[in-house]
């Protein structure tokens, strides 16, 4: 039975971290599309995790297995201390709330160009990028060809580094939670048939240098997004219920030509002009059984 969101002391479960592509203003028109009964749950480009946050807010992943995956190991590593370590975490993070200024900001962005990087603890590497994301321009994460962090500083008065309330709630929401740092490709070592697996990759560009398309430093065009359908595919042969959000362009259209295809309409933000901002076709694809 779903929970109705607006029930007296129904706890909302969220992201706790910022995320470019992040599908929190679209699971209104996403949700009604997830099948009703499915056996596990598998979100391979976890991200900012928003719809797994919202199924799991509203119990539809209640006695499942679940499995989210992404190859970005900061973010994993941050996702695996909200699960094992919130109140660690916390104290770190109003530290380094105190300290925030312009200085500060570039100073811990260049943790990364230091040999001793991966020696830091696991706190201090999870509280780094959640302050990066907290402060950083539009909350973008990118890194240049050599792995290291370049987002400018971004203008906000106030941002919201450490919310506590967040973070233990989603420290809850994640303890039965397999946490993978690894390829989308691995999903095919763990689903089998009635499990539903959500793709929610780095988009297919809509002009050569219209969008952003990397969360780490590998690109993901044309042989990526390729490779990435082969995988749907071999998904929806085995009888997965599967589903992959994508960009509106005729590359990706004809790929999945074979299933169904449903556009929805975004808010598009990550734009210099405000005129290159506004509502954007995006599709998502279904395979039917």
């Amino acid at each position: 039975m779903t929970v109705p969101l607006n029930q007296p002391n129904f706890t909302k479960y969220q992201p706790f971290v910022k995320w470019v592509g992040g599908k929190r203003g679209l699971l209104s028109q996403i949700i009604p599309l997830i099948p009703e009964e499915f056996n596990n749950y598998f979100e391979p480009f976890v991200g900012g995790g928003a719809l797994f946050f919202e199924l799991y807010s509203q119990g539809k992943l209640k006695d499942k297995n679940i499995y989210l995956f992404d190859i970005n190991s900061e973010l994993i590593n941050a996702y695996n201390v909200v699960k094992s370590n919130p109140f660690d975490l916390i104290k770190e993070l109003k530290k380094f709330k105190e300290k925030h200024s312009k200085e500060f900001y570039y100073e811990v962005r260049a943790w990364d160009r230091e040999e001793k990087f991966l020696k830091k603890s696991e706190i201090e590497r999870a509280s780094r990028f959640i302050y990066l994301n907290k402060t950083c321009f539009n909350g973008l994460y990118r890194v240049n060809n050599k792995g290291y962090h370049n987002v400018p500083i971004g203008s906000y008065k106030n941002p919201n580094i450490c919310d506590v309330l967040v973070i233990h709630n989603a420290s809850e929401a994640l303890q039965n939670v397999k946490i993978l740092n690894s390829s989308y490709k691995d999903v095919l070592l763990h689903a089998k048939e009635n499990d539903f697996v959500y793709f929610d990759p780095p988009y297919y560009p809509l002009t050569p240098t219209s969008s952003f398309t990397s969360y780490n430093e590998n690109a993901f065009l044309d042989k990526e997004q390729k490779e990435l359908f082969e995988a749907f595919d071999k998904l929806a042969k085995q009888n997965s219920h599967v589903m992959h959000s994508n960009s509106d362009t005729d590359f990706i259209n004809e790929l999945y030509k074979e299933f169904e295809i449903k556009n929805i309409q975004a808010n598009r933000f990550i734009n210099s002009k405000s005129s290159g901002r506004g509502k954007i076709s995006e599709i998502l694809v279904r395979n039917l059984k």
